[in-house]
């Protein structure tokens, strides 16, 4: 990727982050990073997961969070911090401060999940519902901040703050010095500046690849812009790296050190929370599954160059709400095959539902859902539609169906 000219304003350095995980190390788990073999023959390269999703508050922004904390002065410590967040920052930033006895308050929109808001507030966060989206809540934190004298803790543009994401990064090289490229979701740009910087001033020549949601591709657009840009909002299943603006301290970090930015679909998101959690048994969030989606769905260009790289994939959070999670594994068996729904035409006479799911059960499909309508889809006077949801065993098995259907002379089509 071209690198456009970074800014030339102070950055975080390699120094910087090397304090930093001195501030942090000892209240921070030194998470898993384990090679997958599914993956790793999946990809054509030797891939290792680094596991964030362990981390006390299941996400990787404990680590910006704490060495936020622990590098106010102790006048701002007494007055207390706010944050903006509806999920991982809120509960790292609420967790720590509860810890180092610091008052935390935390604004989250109005839509935030139950299970996030409850969280934050076992973890002892001061909780204010305000505004109908993240920046309206961002609105409200900054306010509260200057009339109340609250120390803002931004969840990535602030210097600290990406330190202390890059002790990731320090902690990758302890782990396996050999790594060759590490994969690594993006939302506001604070972790893959930190990774990047504490991985290339150690060693430059490990590639560091950034994943967006196609939905919401903020940084991939600021490189191609030169300049930060805000796009337009969005709803993605990784909703941790739903990011519309890049920061102004990561922006520079970014252009610097990181190789390539690629973008993953939807349902390639869901079927990386699928796979993830049907191969590995690990939990991830939408963003979570950001990095693997894009190596298995062969995204990432410098990776179709060459095989068998040591690729850590980073999984940077599992704190998903069930009722999505449920969501998203039919949307990820669609993708993979395993789930499929058509909508037959039939005569509408006793029997000819019998003879049709014959043929299906004659090839081992099985019905989880059927819906019939004699009213819409163009259906002929004296027939019905009627549509079919099946679990399948991949795509050559719906091949299998459709050929079969075409063949006694079913009119059809798959419902997408």
């Amino acid at each position: 990727m071209p690198k456009p000219a970074a800014a030339s304003v102070p950055m975080v350095t390699l120094s910087d982050i090397q304090s930093a995980l001195v501030r942090v190390r000892k209240s921070i788990h030194v998470s898993p990073c384990t090679r997958s073999e599914t993956f790793s023959e999946l990809t054509g390269h030797s891939i290792y997961l680094k596991l964030e999703n362990r981390q006390r508050t299941g996400a990787y922004k404990e680590r910006g969070a704490l060495n936020k904390l622990l590098s106010l002065t102790a006048d701002e410590r007494s007055q207390g911090v706010i944050a903006a967040s509806a999920g991982n920052h809120a509960q790292a930033v609420a967790y720590h401060a509860s810890n180092l006895g610091i008052r935390a308050r935390i604004v989250m929109p109005l839509a935030t999940p139950l299970i996030k808001v409850s969280a934050t507030r076992g973890y002892g966060g001061d909780v204010v519902l305000h505004g109908a989206n993240y920046d309206e809540a961002y609105e409200e934190a900054m306010r509260l901040s200057a009339q109340d004298h609250l120390t803002f803790v931004h969840a990535f543009d602030d210097d600290a703050v990406i330190a202390g994401q890059g002790t990731l990064g320090l902690e990758l090289l302890e782990q396996h010095p050999d790594l060759e490229a590490v994969v690594v979701p993006i939302g506001g740009g604070g972790l893959i500046g930190g990774i990047g910087c504490a991985l290339k001033e150690t060693n430059p020549r490990i590639q560091v690849i950034g994943v967006q949601p196609a939905r919401l591709p903020s940084v991939k657009v600021a490189l191609s812009e030169g300049k930060s840009v805000t796009l337009p909002a969005a709803v993605t299943i990784a909703d941790g790296i739903a990011v519309r603006r890049v920061g102004t301290r990561t922006l520079p970090l970014v252009q610097k050190y990181v190789d390539d930015i690629v973008t993953v679909e939807e349902e390639e998101i869901a079927n990386g929370v699928l796979l993830l959690l049907e191969r590995e048994k690990i939990l991830a969030e939408g963003a979570g599954a950001a990095a693997l989606a894009a190596l298995v769905n062969h995204r990432i260009p410098m990776m179709q160059a060459s095989s068998g790289k040591k690729v850590i994939a980073l999984v940077s959070g599992g704190n998903i709400d069930v009722t999505l999670l449920a969501r998203i594994i039919e949307r990820g068996l669609v993708k993979d095959g395993r789930l499929v729904r058509l909508r037959v035409h039939l005569p509408d006479y006793p029997g000819a539902l019998h003879k049709l799911t014959g043929i299906l059960a004659e090839r081992r499909a099985n019905i989880v859902e059927t819906s019939y309508d004699r009213a819409y889809h163009n259906v002929n006077l004296g027939d019905t539609a009627i549509d079919i949801t099946m679990e399948t065993r991949g795509p050559d098995h719906i091949a299998e169906l459709i050929s079969a259907l075409s063949a006694h002379g079913y009119t059809h089509e798959r419902i997408l």
